[in-house]
């Protein structure tokens, strides 16, 4: 009994793992991609405005993402129209939740000047409030 329920439970998880898997698409220049649509290599394309960017399915089930040029997304989505290959375009809150999601760029040590700035301050504040107090401290006495 004990068996079967572990067997059972191993079925499910296989399934939910399998699911979980993530799609990595590969780098590949623009003029890659235009000779993969020129002979017919292409199943489906995904485009994000936002970013500018082409997600590709390959007829061989291969993931590449394309960047275009600015201001050529009609352009390419009028030759993709002319290959007959199905399109997709995200919307802008979905192009813009999925550059978020993206790679995070450098933060060029932006709190770490703030924190010299606050710093720098507090130092300054803290002279004033002595040369004050020694100031006052000589004329009473």
């Amino acid at each position: 009994m004990l068996a079967a329920s572990l067997a059972c439970a191993s079925l499910l998880v296989g399934p939910v793992a399998a699911g979980a898997a993530t799609i990595v698409y590969a780098p590949e220049s623009f003029s890659v991609y235009e000779q993969q649509l020129n002979s017919g290599k292409i199943r489906a394309v995904t485009i994000n405005k936002h970013l500018r960017s082409l997600r590709v399915t390959l007829d061989d089930g291969s993931y590449v993402l394309a960047r275009y040029k600015p201001k050529e997304e009609k352009k390419t989505a009028a030759a993709l129209e002319a290959k007959h290959v199905p399109v997709v375009v995200l919307t802008s809150s979905e192009a813009s939740k999925e550059a978020k999601t993206g790679p995070k760029k450098a933060h060029k040590h932006k709190i770490r000047y703030i924190a010299g700035g606050v710093l720098i301050v507090v130092i300054i504040i803290v002279a004033a409030v002595l040369l004050i107090r020694r100031r006052r401290y000589r004329e009473d006495y």
